[in-house]
């Protein structure tokens, strides 16, 4: 197996890939990045690393009424597919007297040829505070909706992180749409829409140019609330041989969810292992299983989830090592100076204090 990152032509000031992709939005993010850093010079700093969770659960508002008991079969199909994946990280650096300071990454990986390739952006890091909070976020959100006098919704100050991670993800996906060809383009997550972040109209639009490249989009979900008869579906031990998909009947959401994908169970290999997994639903079915055959005949498969999209995870999330260099250049570069708060929970409740997490 061979991971090899793109190599980029240069421009005067940044690289970027050269696509007729709209580099706007990654453009912006380097912009807001360098203005609210230099905005916080010479302040305190207090180190604080924590990841958030980038994809809350939405699906306490779906309804299903059932499972169709026909499984699916699948049998891998080998001719050649391109398959590429994208996946976004965030995490908290630390905190200054008037905000947060965050970091930011994505990565899009693909397999073509039987070699891995990648591209990554960021990390971008972000000084938000609550006076520069609607400033950062509209102006990214025009950049990546093209709608300059359009009223945009500012999040909390908490949400900030995975709010803005969840633009440059709808970006990267954006680009894979638009530049692969007759290929599989693997998200993280599922395919429901119309919350904040993932508005209808932006993922019918995107799932609409990823069909007329001749693509399919297939979701997959670490992580599900749905159940049948009190169980999640992804713990339904039926006895059949994978690989194969059950599909989810009658699912409904409340409004103003709109779910733009086929709901099925997918086990693709032997053991506990099965995920949730959404299906562009404007792709006729015969075409669906094509799909996720052509998944099984040109990836790696582990534990059912398929290694491209865990090698775009993998890449975009920070390592300690990388959150301690930039903890040290933002301290560096803009003169922080770095101190240490007393832990509260460990103050005030010795031993048994557990602290931030």
């Amino acid at each position: 197996m061979v991971i090899q990152q793109l190599t980029i032509t240069s421009t005067q000031k940044y690289n970027f890939p050269q696509t007729n992709i709209d580099t706007t939005l990654p453009r912006r993010f380097i912009e807001l990045s360098i203005n609210s850093l230099k905005k916080m010079q010479n302040q305190t700093f207090q180190l604080n690393q924590q990841t958030f969770q980038q994809k809350p659960s939405i699906e306490e508002q779906l309804q299903t009424a059932q499972l169709r008991l026909k499984p699916i079969r699948l049998k891998p199909r080998t001719e050649e597919t391109i398959i590429a994946a994208v996946d976004t990280s965030t995490i908290k650096l630390g905190e200054t007297r008037k905000g947060m300071l965050i970091a930011v990454r994505g990565a899009n990986v693909w397999k073509q040829d039987r070699n891995y390739r990648y591209v990554r952006l960021g990390p971008f890091i972000f000084h938000v505070t609550e006076e520069n909070i609607k400033e950062v976020y509209n102006t990214l959100q025009r950049a990546y909706f093209n709608n300059p006098q359009g009223r945009l919704s500012s999040p909390s100050f908490m949400q900030i992180p995975t709010r803005i991670a969840g633009l440059l993800e709808r970006w990267l996906q954006t680009v894979l749409s638009k530049t692969v060809s007759n290929g599989l383009i693997l998200f993280d997550g599922s395919l429901t829409s119309g919350t904040a972040d993932t508005p209808t109209r932006c993922m019918r639009e995107l799932l609409r140019g990823a069909r007329e490249m001749g693509n399919v989009v297939l979701a997959f979900s670490k992580m599900t609330n749905l159940r049948l008869n009190g169980y999640l579906i992804t713990d339904l031990l039926l006895k059949y041989d994978p690989p194969y998909l059950f599909e989810m009947t009658d699912l409904r959401s409340k409004p103003p969810l709109v779910l733009l994908g086929d709901v099925y169970v997918a086990r693709l290999t032997k053991g506990n292992y099965a995920f949730r997994l959404d299906i562009d639903k404007e792709v006729p079915l015969e075409r669906k299983v094509e799909a996720v055959e052509k998944l099984l005949g040109n990836d790696i498969i582990l534990q059912s989830y398929p290694e491209t999209l865990r090698l775009a995870h993998i890449l975009c999330t920070f390592t300690a090592n990388e959150v301690i260099a930039m903890q040290h250049f933002i301290a560096r570069k803009y003169g922080l100076k770095i101190i240490n708060r007393p832990d509260m929970h460990r103050l005030l409740f010795g031993p048994f204090g557990k602290g931030e997490s």
